[in-house]
């Protein structure tokens, strides 16, 4: 089963956060990417973060980032969209909150759906894997070579959430005969456009997920099918969360003035950093 590439207007709902991040950019294999480093500076536990639709700027991947960094991770934000991610101002468009999706007017509704049919289609076809996955590979390859890197975890949220999971398959052989990609553990948080049971057969890295009972880009029925599929992977380390009545985008874009949603992307980040706590170390 697959989602195809319509995606809802879920998908570019949420909160942008307050605070200021407090890493830098650098260059790294030809990507511009947000770096943050934790105290001392130590690579041995290494975390790309493959980012949403919204991007490398993005703030709150950035102050997520911040936090995986207090917690001892090496953290990189890559721009593997390539200066195309979709603009913030699309969150203004579109429902924040499941509260306010319940809400909506059909109107209103109904322009979400076309503010989102007239600009996703095109974007995710110019970001399709045959060209985003070998640009998130060659970053993978290009940390690995950073002198002091050690063990490599990748972190994916949304549309870049599948990529992680991709991530998950461990090191291929390119036509050279050299490695490309993969890293040693992977949360995903609410991924769009998995394809089951595809995308998870391959699996045979340290998998941690959180999903949203409300997900209107993953649905119950494909949340099961995911759940029997890994539970066959008896020798494999995997989890799988499921968060109460949290839409997609929850963990990254939950809204902080809701008590409920605030604990829900505060338990998500938790779930994440003790994830790599075990499975970098």
């Amino acid at each position: 089963m697959s989602t195809g590439v319509g995606v809802s207007s879920c998908c570019m709902s949420g909160k942008v956060q307050e605070g200021t991040p407090t890493g830098h950019v650098e260059t790294i294999g030809g990507l511009n990417t947000y770096v943050s480093e934790p105290e001392g500076g130590s690579k041995t536990k290494t975390v790309i973060f493959i980012v949403d639709i919204f991007g490398w700027e993005f703030k709150n991947t950035r102050l997520l980032a911040d936090n995986y960094a207090k917690a001892g991770f090496y953290c990189y934000i890559p721009d593997v969209h390539d200066g195309d991610s979709l603009p913030i101002s699309f969150l203004d468009n579109v429902e924040p909150n499941l509260k306010t999706k319940e809400q909506l007017s059909t109107i209103d509704s109904a322009k979400n759906t076309a503010i989102v049919g007239s600009t996703l289609p095109p974007w995710l076809v110019t970001h399709r894997e045959g060209v985003s996955r070998p640009i998130i590979d060659g970053f993978v390859n290009a940390v690995r070579l950073i002198p002091g890197t050690n063990k490599i975890g990748a972190i994916g949220f949304c549309w870049g959430a599948r990529y992680a999971i991709l991530q998950a398959h461990g090191r291929k052989e390119s036509e050279s005969g050299s490695d490309v990609g993969g890293v040693d553990a992977v949360y995903a948080c609410h991924p769009s456009l998995v394809t089951v049971p595809g995308d998870f057969d391959p699996v045979t890295k340290p998998l941690s997920m959180a999903l949203g009972t409300k997900d209107s880009l993953l649905d119950q029925k494909t949340v099961g099918q995911i759940i029997d599929l890994m539970a066959k992977k008896t020798e494999l380390p995997h989890e799988i969360r499921l968060y109460e009545d949290q839409v997609h985008g929850f963990a990254l874009r939950g809204d902080w003035s809701s008590d409920k949603d605030k604990k829900a992307m505060d338990d998500a980040e938790e779930q994440g950093i003790e994830w790599f706590k075990k499975y970098l170390s």
